[in-house]
């Protein structure tokens, strides 16, 4: 059986749920021009936005402020080559707000690198998601019945 006869196509709901169940995931952004791509603490707000919890000053924030971005989360076990993988593409904004900064202070993702000074924050609108879940063998046979 062909491998693709594995691969299932996630619905956007699905693929916010299944976000919500990691810390950690992958910016993917441009930098001097080229791609780049970073791993970063990142959580699902209520209303299905990503917010990056990011070290303040850092280069990436500036370079994602007001760009098209892509971000990449995914959990995948490599004994039985199954799990599922997310991408979202949507404009990031840094989070400029005030009382939306201090509540995230409080209860936000909290940034992969650490630093000395308070963490910022970038939100990440949706406007395409996708994601394949990659099933076990006999799961794909029993589907396609």
């Amino acid at each position: 059986m062909d491998r693709d006869d594995h691969v299932e196509t996630l619905s956007e709901a699905d693929c916010l749920r299944l976000l919500r169940t990691v810390p950690i995931g992958r910016v993917v952004y441009t930098e001097h021009a080229l791609p780049a791509v970073l791993p970063v603490a990142f959580e699902v707000a209520a209303d299905g936005h990503l917010v990056l919890g990011l070290r303040a000053g850092s280069t990436i924030s500036r370079a994602l402020d007001g760009t098209v971005a892509a971000f990449q989360a995914d959990l995948l076990d490599p004994v039985s080559r199954t799990g599922w993988s997310v991408l979202v593409h949507g404009r990031a904004e840094v989070v400029r707000d005030p009382a939306e900064h201090q509540r995230l202070l409080r209860s936000g993702p909290v940034p992969w690198v650490g630093g000395s000074q308070q963490p910022m924050f970038v939100r990440i609108a949706p406007e395409l998601l996708s994601g394949r879940r990659l099933l076990p063998a006999g799961q794909a046979l029993h589907r396609a019945r």
